[in-house]
């Protein structure tokens, strides 16, 4: 008995050092908020995952991996599986909590309601939540910021941010969460690539103090693997031995971007974080500076927005998942 008990508390010694070993040989580059707050640069999104176990799966490779930041919402109706990777990963590997950073967002079907945070740390399974934003600029923003500044106050969110607040038709909202709020927003997610570098917003946000986060930062799905197909960025990658992907999630960093790209790829995960250790040159930074187009994958349209959100959540409803994620899927499909 006394054998097997060495065997065991062996194997679990090895998996914490291998998880502590990660930690310490994956570059982790942090960005500090405007609030004084640290954040990891990089980390994992999971926008269209199939299910909560395939989230879990997931998220859980990547924490393996060295990823400290996960970005998910509650419409993307996987909450559960990246609290779940995050709690099992804490519990074998001795990191803390505090060294993870979350980050959800809120539909607009749930701005209205005080206890939308509570039912989001319930489904996460997590005490607090370290990144917080309203979903999209349409619905009763203003409750929900209210709700939002009262769940920092009460220790259950760190952080407030906007996510995708910078499109045309949102100016007045924007504003106001900029200029009127107690507690204002340091991190603005939107979509951004080297076909779209949004020169213009990035300049406007980082100037009302606010980190620019990029979903889409590889093009999404939308784009067909056009960005990976680039020319001139397999000419770059071609010189450092790396991959179309790792250039582009290396030129994100290198502009002070945090970028949460998606995979379910355990070498693709790999991959994408081992881009932290790529430095382009200035020249090269140059090339990928001229691929600009400003040119979107996801036509974004606000009207449109505000008759897509009013569909309830399948948790609010007795729709399925499967439902709201074809639904997803065909509003992406209406914008290519």
């Amino acid at each position: 008995m006394r054998k097997l008990f060495s065997v065991i508390f062996a194997l679990f010694a090895f998996t914490i050092s291998l998880a502590q070993n990660a930690q310490q040989s994956v570059p982790n580059p942090q960005l500090q908020l405007s609030n004084g707050v640290m954040m990891p640069q990089f980390g994992i999104g999971t926008f269209m995952m199939r299910d909560n176990e395939e989230c879990y799966q997931s998220v859980l490779t990547a924490l393996r991996k060295g990823y400290r930041h996960i970005d998910t919402a509650h419409a993307y109706q996987c909450e559960q599986g990246v609290g779940r990777a995050v709690k099992e990963f804490c519990t074998e590997s001795g990191v803390k909590r505090e060294e993870i950073w979350i980050t959800s967002k809120l539909w607009p079907s749930e701005y209205d309601k005080p206890d939308a945070i509570d039912k989001m740390c319930q489904r996460l399974g997590l005490d607090y939540i370290d990144l917080v934003y309203p979903h999209q600029p349409v619905g009763d923003v203003k409750t929900a910021w209210k709700n939002m500044e009262n769940a920092v106050k009460a220790g259950k969110v760190r952080c407030l941010g906007l996510s995708n607040f910078e499109v045309a038709g949102a100016e007045e909202i924007y504003d106001w969460c900029v200029n009127e709020t107690e507690i204002k927003p340091v991190v603005l997610q939107m979509e951004c690539h080297p076909y779209a570098q949004r020169q213009k917003e990035c300049e406007k946000i980082r100037k009302d103090g606010m980190v620019v986060e990029c979903w889409y930062p590889l093009g999404g799905a939308m784009s067909r693997g056009a960005l990976l197909k680039d020319p001139m960025i397999n000419e770059i990658a071609k010189a450092h031995n790396a991959t179309a992907a790792q250039i582009i999630l290396a030129w994100h960093r290198q502009l002070g971007h945090s970028i949460i790209p998606k995979s379910t790829n355990p070498q693709h995960i790999q991959e994408n974080i081992d881009a932290m250790s790529i430095t382009l040159t200035d020249a090269e930074m140059q090339q990928m500076a001229g691929l600009n187009k400003e040119e979107r994958f996801y036509k974004m349209d606000i009207e449109a927005t505000r008759q897509f959100v009013n569909f309830p959540l399948p948790d609010e409803q007795d729709g399925s998942n499967e439902d709201w994620q074809n639904r997803m899927k065909n509003e992406l499909d209406s914008r290519k």
